[in-house]
């Protein structure tokens, strides 16, 4: 199953190094550093882009310029603070260089200065998530970037913009913003970032023919680069692909033969992301032991740097649970699925928080564009009333009309603004493919309901629902036909629920339904009828002759409470259960009196 991760940490590396020094400043190296220039603008060229190049030499030259004997002018002072700020993103200290990076965005009176700063700062404010403000800060400069010339400027500028869209799902205009920046990229480096941006927007839009398409374009920009952390992140969207694909010899084979080299660069959010694929690699070709190891990494390492919500570290909790679940160490397992679904909930608000923020923003600037709008057109209003207040009645009528006509078009905007806001609350609590609530939502809905059981004293169980074999059909039929079937589905599923039920797609093929006042045996015989009505339905005329069935794992807050928490343990104890003694049917746990069904 294919989930979208968290790369803002992994763009903030492009930001540390530069994304395009300064001209030829990457080109330059100094031998000694006793050799080093005594003109401040000099050293400041040279130090612009050399951490990612020579991180000693990057040391002697700020060294240099830290001299009290040099005379820096109010600005190269900020460019020199420019330069520390870099740093310790590159450390990956981002708490503290976002207000270093708003000071020098706002002191700056070099626009280019000021203007590099402030694209690095909306990549810092996502690392807060702080992303209304990020989404506010990065649209003047999306205002201003047709007046900008200097090359490396407008291409930090569009890799910023396409990448905080990709992250707020803005998929398509994260792919335009990524082909401008190729087109302008003037070496290998710029483009490689181009293509990353690019494929790794298309692969989580689950367009894979497409990146597959690409692959070879990007892959040979990015060896001709020269930088390590720029190849490697590219090389990590490559990986994912292939994982994907299920080709898990290529992935581990191209994360193995550069994780060396990430190593050696130390930026600890490209290390989990090696590690978070590895893990993820190694447990789908049977290697439970590695996968363990490189899970484990991924925990420890995001410790360091507050990635508690980071995908990487959910995918990790995600692989050792399974590790753990395989191997029979039950309490292990149980202890890992609790961590899965804290880091889960928090991914998940996160995502939701992006997209929000994204459509709170674009509403803000639609309505001053209407408030701009309306005070020109009651300019207009007052001018002509001026003017038709000397002529005859008649050309009153005209003026009450042609006002009536404008205040109406000023409603209608009004209304449309208002409508795309509702339609966008509605849509982000939805699953774009079934129309059923997606994993968030579907947890707040049963957290609510849960609670007003408990409150009530009412039983209520929980059903999770997994479509089996349903790789296979992708893998052979493809992903429109793999769609189809999972509609077919849900259709089959909505057909046997009531309007208090809660439904909701948990990823790939996997559902569940919350069923308040309904008790275990009700809840049993209801899983029954849904496991009949997906294997006929998706059996149907327009189903290509697809047979498919599905894995029922059924808990009750008899047994396991009213925390959504224990009783998604218990149901995918079942789950799993059903799909160990044969799939297609309904499983309990905790009750050896009910025996499962199919």
């Amino acid at each position: 199953m294919s989930r979208p991760r968290t790369t803002s940490w992994l763009l903030l590396a492009v930001a540390a190094i530069g994304l395009l020094p300064l001209a030829g400043a990457a080109a330059v190296v100094q031998p000694q550093h006793a050799s080093l220039p005594e003109d401040p603008a000099q050293l400041l060229k040279l130090a612009d882009g050399a951490e990612s190049s020579d991180i000693n030499e990057f040391t002697a030259l700020m060294q240099r310029l830290d001299d009290g004997k040099l005379k820096l002018s109010p600005q190269q002072q900020l460019h020199r603070r420019y330069l520390v700020a870099r740093q310790i993103i590159f450390r990956g200290d981002f708490k503290a260089a976002l207000p270093l990076m708003k000071a020098i965005a706002d002191q700056s009176e070099d626009p280019t200065l000021s203007f590099r700063a402030s694209a690095t700062e909306v990549d810092l404010l996502v690392t807060q998530s702080r992303y209304e403000e990020a989404f506010a800060r990065l649209s003047p400069l999306l205002e201003k970037l047709p007046q900008i010339t200097e090359n490396r400027v407008r291409i930090q500028t569009l890799g910023v913009a396409s990448q905080l869209h990709l992250e707020a799902g803005q998929y398509d205009m994260a792919v335009n913003y990524a082909e401008q920046l190729l087109k302008e990229s003037d070496n290998p480096k710029n483009a490689c970032i181009g293509w990353y941006y690019m494929l790794d927007a298309l692969l989580r839009e689950g367009r894979l023919q497409a990146v597959g398409e690409r692959i070879r374009g990007g892959m040979g920009a990015c060896n001709r680069a020269g930088n390590v952390l720029i190849a490697g992140m590219f090389k990590s969207v490559v990986a994912r692909f292939d994982i994907q694909k299920g080709q898990l010899a290529e992935a581990i084979g191209l994360l193995q033969d550069n994780y060396a080299d990430v190593q050696r660069k130390r930026f600890p959010p490209l290390i989990s992301d090696f590690d978070e694929l590895l893990a993820q690699a190694y447990w789908k070709s049977g290697d439970a032991v590695s996968a363990k190891m490189h899970a484990l990494r991924v925990v420890e390492n995001n410790k360091g740097i507050g990635g508690l919500y980071s995908e990487s570290t959910r995918a990790a909790y995600q692989v050792l649970y399974q590790v753990e679940k395989k191997q029979g160490n039950l309490s292990e397992a149980l202890a890992y699925f609790e961590n899965y679904m804290i880091a889960d909930k928090g991914y998940l608000n996160d995502v939701s928080a992006k997209a929000l923020a994204y459509q709170t923003v674009k509403q803000q600037v639609l309505a001053k564009k209407l408030q701009i709008d309306t005070l020109s057109k009651q300019n207009q209003i007052l001018t002509l009333q001026e003017t038709l207040a000397k002529k005859a009645a008649e050309t009153s009528r005209l003026y009450i009309i042609l006002l009536l006509i404008v205040l109406a078009s000023i409603a209608m905007w009004t209304y449309r603004v208002k409508r795309s806001q509702l339609r966008f609350m509605k849509l982000a609590r939805r699953d774009g493919l079934t129309g059923i609530f997606n994993r968030q939502h579907f947890v707040n809905e049963a957290e609510l309901q849960l609670r007003y059981c408990r409150k009530s004293g009412r039983q209520a169980c929980l059903v999770l629902i997994d479509l089996d074999h349903f790789k296979v059909v992708n893998d052979t039929h493809g992903h429109a036909v793999g769609d189809r079937v999972l509609k077919r589905a849900v259709e089959a599923c909505e057909q046997h629920l009531r309007s208090t039920d809660i439904f909701g797609r948990l990823g790939g093929e996997e559902f569940g339904i919350v069923l308040p006042e309904c008790t275990l045996e009700q809840a049993l015989n209801r899983a029954e009828q849904i496991r009949v009505a997906i294997a006929t339905a998706a059996s149907g005329d327009d189903a290509l002759g697809i047979s498919i069935s599905a894995s029922f794992g059924i808990s009750s807050v008899v047994l396991s409470g009213y925390e959504l928490r224990q009783l998604l343990i218990h149901a995918d104890e079942a789950l799993y259960r059903a799909k160990r003694e044969g799939r297609n049917r309904v499983s309990v746990v905790g009750h050896p009196e009910v025996f499962p069904t199919g």
